[in-house]
């Protein structure tokens, strides 16, 4: 359980440093994002949960 919690932590730092350090990049990309179709968006979000799953998978094993 406590590695849940790290690995949260880490996207929040991840993510709040982005938008802290590009604020306008980020502006940016959440206005393409809402020009996304919802498939397309459905497919990045399963592509980028793989990856993540594979990612951790690899280093655990």
């Amino acid at each position: 359980m406590t590695e849940l919690w790290i690995a949260l932590g880490l996207v929040l730092v991840i993510e709040g440093a982005l938008y802290a350090l590009f604020p306008e990049g980020m502006q940016r990309m959440m206005a393409a994002v809402q020009e996304m179709s919802p498939q397309i968006l459905r497919s990045a979000g399963l592509a980028a949960a793989l990856t993540g799953f594979v990612v951790i998978w690899l280093i655990k094993g």
